[in-house]
């Protein structure tokens, strides 16, 4: 099974993703964990240029974009194998982050169709004013208002895609147990 979570940034991705990891690995799967961007060259590139000032400007998002669908062509062999082996494969963001972040939908879906959907996606959703003070100290430099519509448009994937969608307001804790819920009956777990 292939396993997204989506929000934006400060929304906790990372830590559930870890901690959903931990609990999958204790009840025995075999868990691999990926993160976009990834480690390769041209995911740090893609760091790297996202800690510009300019990266919200509209051709500097086109260009993220093109190099997000590169750099997820570089980890669908290993998604895919995974899957094979009948491992979880755990994800901090996938394609449907470039559908939130960048403008032009149907562009999008065409520069990621080689990309894997995701069997299951759960937004985390938070409010923005959190999300911009659990940024704080980081190297994210997205305003208010970008990330306000970035919220929006993924409530809306959510609607139009079937993702779960768990308060990201709430605790560390809380928030964990609600992911569990979700994904246990999907596993043929119990929790």
């Amino acid at each position: 099974m292939y396993i997204c979570l989506e929000g934006i940034d400060g929304s906790g991705k990372t830590t559930q993703l870890e901690r959903l990891g931990k609990w999958l690995g204790d009840c025995g799967f075999a868990v691999t964990r990926i993160r976009e961007p990834t480690d390769s060259p041209v995911g740090m590139l893609i760091r790297k240029m996202l800690r510009s000032p300019s990266a919200q400007e509209e051709s500097f998002q086109r260009t993220l974009a093109l190099l997000f669908a590169a750099d997820r062509t570089l980890i669908m062999d290993t998604i895919s194998k995974e899957k094979e082996m009948k491992h979880v494969v755990l994800s901090d963001r996938s394609f449907y982050s470039s559908l939130a972040y960048q403008n032009g939908e149907e562009w999008i879906t065409q520069i990621n169709r080689y990309a894997l959907k995701p069997d299951l996606v759960i937004l985390l959703d938070l409010e923005t004013e959190t999300a911009i003070s659990r940024c704080e100290g980081s190297d994210s430099f997205e305003e208010k208002n970008f990330l306000d519509n970035v919220r929006k448009r993924y409530l809306e994937l959510a609607d139009q895609h079937g993702f779960m969608v768990v308060n990201a307001n709430n605790g560390v804790n809380k928030i964990h147990n609600d992911i569990k819920r979700i994904i246990a009956p999907k596993m043929g777990m119990c929790i």
